[in-house]
């Protein structure tokens, strides 16, 4: 069962991938995220793996499967028949802004029981990334990592 929402920011896409990919800071531009801790160094790429504590949803260890420098991540959590897949991508616009697309699939024997009982949750969380992350981007002032 795959969700996602779509938003268009006015950004350049290199300032919304250096957002995106420094998850360590996404709890300072969405409720949604209380904690991300890497569990590896240096930047992020295919095999990286980061510890995600959101409320009222369990810690969950993401492995990012597939990486396009500048465009798009996917990672991935598995738990006991449940394997959520998310994916995170940035497209350029030609006013010089982008749009990006934020998804969550919910897939395994027991994955569209999950999506169903978080489908409400899935869809307010998936909002309020997309709102954070078109403010921190617009934004004028310090920019991620520095």
């Amino acid at each position: 069962m795959e969700q996602s929402t779509t938003v268009e920011i006015a950004a350049p896409t290199d300032r919304v991938w250096e957002v995106l990919v420094d998850v360590e800071r996404w709890s300072e531009w969405t409720e949604t995220v209380t904690s991300v801790r890497r569990l590896d160094e240096g930047p992020l790429r295919t095999g990286s793996r980061a510890r995600i504590s959101q409320p009222k949803v369990p810690q969950t260890e993401y492995v990012v499967t597939d990486l396009e420098p500048g465009r798009a991540f996917t990672w991935v959590a598995t738990g006991p028949g449940v394997r959520t897949t998310a994916r995170h991508e940035i497209e350029a616009l030609p006013d010089g802004g982008s749009r990006v697309r934020l998804a969550v699939d919910q897939s395994g024997w027991l994955g569209s029981v999950t999506g169903r009982l978080y489908a409400g949750l899935t869809d307010r969380y998936l909002a309020a990334e997309a709102a954070g992350l078109k403010a921190r981007c617009e934004a004028g002032g310090v920019r991620a990592g520095h």
